[in-house]
C-alpha cells in the first residue's frame, strides 16, 4: 500500500472506531425538546395542501420588508409555509379576510389564491418562506389576477 493510502485507512480506523464510542454516548442523550410552530394540511383560508406534480424542489427564502412596503398582488403555485421571525405583516386574501401575522407565527399560505401582504408594523418584517414546490412551478407568480 502506497503511503497517501496507508494513511487515508489508519484515519478512516480512527474515525470509525471514535464513531462508535460517540454514537454510543449519543444514544444516550434525550433528543432536545420541540417547540411546535406549525402542524397542519390546511392554508390560512382552508384550502388542503396540493403538491405540484414534477420533480420536487424544495426553496427557503427571507423576505424582509419595510414599513408600510406591499408585496403586491401575487399567488403561490407551490405550497408555502411560512415563519414570522420579526415584525408584523396583513395579509389582504380578498373575499376570503384579512389576517394579521407576528414575530413567531407559522402558517402554510393561500395556494393558487391572489392575495397583497403589507408591513403594518414600526419596523422590518422578516419572513422565512420555505416553498415546497417542483421544478419548473413557479413558487410566486406577481402581478396576479
Amino acid at each position: 500500500m502506497t503511503t497517501p493510502f496507508r494513511l487515508l485507512a489508519a484515519t478512516a480506523t480512527c474515525a470509525a472506531a471514535g464513531g462508535i464510542a460517540v454514537g454510543l454516548a449519543v444514544a444516550r442523550v434525550a433528543y432536545p425538546a420541540l417547540e411546535l410552530v406549525f402542524s397542519g394540511g390546511m392554508t390560512v383560508i382552508g384550502q388542503p395542501i396540493a403538491y405540484p406534480d414534477g420533480a420536487p424542489d424544495v426553496t427557503a427564502a427571507i423576505v424582509a420588508m419595510q414599513p408600510g412596503q406591499t408585496t403586491g398582488p401575487h399567488r403561490h403555485d407551490a405550497p408555502l409555509f411560512a415563519y414570522m421571525l420579526e415584525g408584523e405583516l396583513t395579509v389582504d386574501y380578498g373575499a376570503d379576510g384579512t389576517r394579521t401575522y407576528h414575530a413567531g407565527d407559522g402558517f402554510l399560505e393561500a395556494f393558487r389564491t391572489v392575495h397583497d401582504g403589507t408591513n403594518t408594523g414600526d419596523g422590518v418584517a422578516r419572513v422565512l418562506a420555505v416553498f415546497i414546490g417542483a421544478d419548473g412551478v413557479a413558487n410566486t407568480v406577481t402581478g396576479a389576477d
